[in-house]
């Protein structure tokens, strides 16, 4: 099998990654993708995108909700299969058991400076980080609406889950 992998890919993450590759056999390239992270040359209409977490991932749907919607969007009308593959890890395995998640972010009180002074402030609920079970329901609109898979693995799986994912999809 052979990967292309976009140029934009951070370089320790790129690294990481292709010593995985290199430890499966795989070959790969270093090349601009339009849409996504990870592709195979034979199937443009296959590409993993890669989210280093649960985090990046929400950030994208909410704070950069309309960078990530026009890349859904441009993938859907070029007929391109997107699967997200987010290195979240911690007994995230499924797209169901990101509802049970525990946003770090997702405080109710927090350390501010009132009037100079530090101080503990409460947060109420509408105005805290999104909840696991918001980005939950997110997540299934963008499966949905833009036909989207999402997809989990432990950061030391990732080469090997990409791997996994391109190969069934081309019934290799």
């Amino acid at each position: 099998m052979h990967i292309r992998i976009d140029t934009r890919e951070h370089q320790k993450e790129y690294e990481r990654i292709t010593a995985q590759f290199d430890a499966l056999g795989v070959t790969y390239e270093r090349k601009k993708v339009d849409e996504g992270d990870y592709m195979v040359p034979e199937n443009p209409h296959l590409v993993i995108e890669r989210k280093k977490n649960l985090q990046e991932l929400c950030g994208n749907v909410t704070q950069q909700h309309e960078r990530f919607q026009r890349e859904l969007i441009r993938a859907k009308d070029k007929q391109i299969k997107m699967i997200i593959l987010c290195e979240h890890g911690q007994g995230i395995e499924r797209l169901e058991d990101v509802y049970f998640w525990e946003n770090p972010r997702r405080k109710d009180h927090a350390y501010r400076q009132v009037n100079g002074k530090p101080k503990w402030i409460y947060i109420p609920e509408q105005k805290r980080a999104t909840s696991g079970k918001q980005l939950y329901k997110c997540l299934n609109t963008i499966r949905e609406r833009y036909g989207v898979e999402f997809a989990f693995c432990e950061p030391s799986e990732t080469g090997q889950r990409i791997v996994e994912l391109l190969r069934t999809e081309h019934g290799l």
